[in-house]
């Protein structure tokens, strides 16, 4: 589903920065190559940035946020340097899964991210955080969600009528905490 939207950036000269599982890292590279993707070539120039969680989300064996959002930035200004006009960036979430982290503080971070991209000058990163539905909570999913201007359901990007502007939505998660 997310395919033509990554090959289309890749054909645009855009770069895409994508987070996977590293265990299924060559299954991701194949999923590119099976859609027309040349996996190597877009490596060797750079527009292919392909990262795993363990020097990402998880760089130090534990998820710190602050350190993970200034990482993502450093992309972007990286990708500017270079003269890339977008960057397109997937991440597969079920890091989240593998932590003992508090599903408050991923959905606190999720509203931060989302800070941290509306306030950039100029046209805005998409960023795609895919969740396996089978692994996370309805109730995480729908809050999940609410931090989120754009979802796509059912294969369609849609604006997020449920969006809370991250401000308020930390607030809310902070007043549900002490609650």
């Amino acid at each position: 589903m997310l395919l033509p939207f990554i090959r289309e950036g890749l054909e645009c000269g855009e770069k895409a920065v994508h987070t996977v599982d590293p265990r299924r890292r060559e299954e991701h590279m194949q999923r590119l190559a099976s859609a027309g993707v040349d996996v190597a070539a877009v490596q060797k120039n750079d527009q292919l940035e392909l990262r795993d969680w363990s020097n990402t989300h998880l760089n130090g064996g534990q998820f710190n946020p602050h350190k993970t959002l200034a990482l993502f930035e450093e992309v972007v200004k990286d990708a500017k340097t270079k003269n890339f006009s977008l960057i397109r960036f997937v991440t597969q979430m079920e890091w989240a899964l593998e932590t003992d982290l508090d599903l408050n503080e991923l959905l606190e971070y999720e509203a931060r991210a989302n800070e941290v991209w509306m306030r950039h000058e100029g046209p805005v990163n998409p960023v795609i955080c895919t969740y396996d539905l089978t692994k996370f909570r309805g109730d995480v999913v729908v809050d999940i969600m609410r931090t989120h201007p754009l979802v796509i359901i059912g294969g369609v990007l849609q604006e997020n009528p449920f969006f809370v502007p991250p401000d308020e939505f930390i607030e809310q998660l902070r007043d549900k905490r002490a609650s």
